[in-house]
């Protein structure tokens, strides 16, 4: 016979079951501490704390912290939608690719870094990424060579324009002191001879946070005007 417990006795509590450690899971673990401390504090540890285990747990999916790091990398990526080629509008094509690559990458603190750190990635989706950019660009009329050496030009600016946004964004630039020395900067260039840079003590006023989004732009017409050129001859 099976006795009740008695009313005063409250019922023991019973702990939710954690998700099932995954590589996915990893990832998104990983992120997070990305977004939310930065990239050096990305380590296995700190990764298992996020996610409630233990460190050895983690390396059944993911074998240290450089392959965590292209694996973000390759998270990050897969929000970009890559367009079938279009021969009549294949420079807009280019152009939106690249800003998405941008805006995915300085979306998240220290991915800009992480993919400066990875030289060729080959994960499926910069794969992916890498035979959308070169589909467009033969698309375009460029030969195997001109594609493949503009891929590449492209792919480097997007990283370096990310890593410089994603920089004053996450406040991994210090503002206070940007900003005292480009006082500096501005004193020490009014002192130069007007007569030696004449062209340069005239820039000033290009170069700011206003301008940003234009000097992007400026960049990508050009050079996607050079390709067209280019695929012409």
């Amino acid at each position: 016979m099976t006795v009740p417990p008695p009313p005063w006795r409250s019922a023991p509590r019973r702990r939710a079951a954690k998700p099932a450690l995954s590589q996915a899971s990893i990832v998104r673990a990983a992120l997070i501490v990305l977004d939310d401390e930065g990239f050096d504090a990305v380590t296995m540890r700190r990764v298992a704390q996020e996610l409630e285990t233990g460190p050895a747990s983690l390396y059944a999916h993911v074998s240290n912290k450089d392959e965590l790091a292209e694996l973000m990398l390759d998270a990050v990526l897969a929000d970009i939608q890559t367009p079938e080629p279009d021969p009549a509008r294949w420079d807009e094509q280019v152009k939106e690719l690249v800003r998405d690559q941008i805006r995915v990458m300085a979306a998240h603190r220290g991915i800009a870094r992480i993919a400066w750190d990875i030289p060729v990635p080959v994960t499926p989706h910069s794969l992916r990424l890498g035979e959308a950019t070169l589909a467009l660009l033969r698309a375009g009329g460029l030969t195997l060579k001109q594609a493949t050496f503009a891929g590449d030009a492209l792919a480097l600016y997007a990283k370096a324009y990310a890593y410089e946004a994603s920089g004053w964004t996450w406040g991994d630039f210090d503002q206070a002191e940007a900003g005292e020395r480009g006082k500096q900067m501005v004193a020490y260039m009014r002192s130069l001879p007007p007569a030696s840079f004449p062209n340069l003590l005239q820039v000033g006023e290009f170069f700011s946070a206003e301008t940003a989004a234009e000097r992007l732009e400026f960049a990508l017409e050009a050079f996607l005007a050079g390709l067209k050129a280019m695929a012409k001859n």
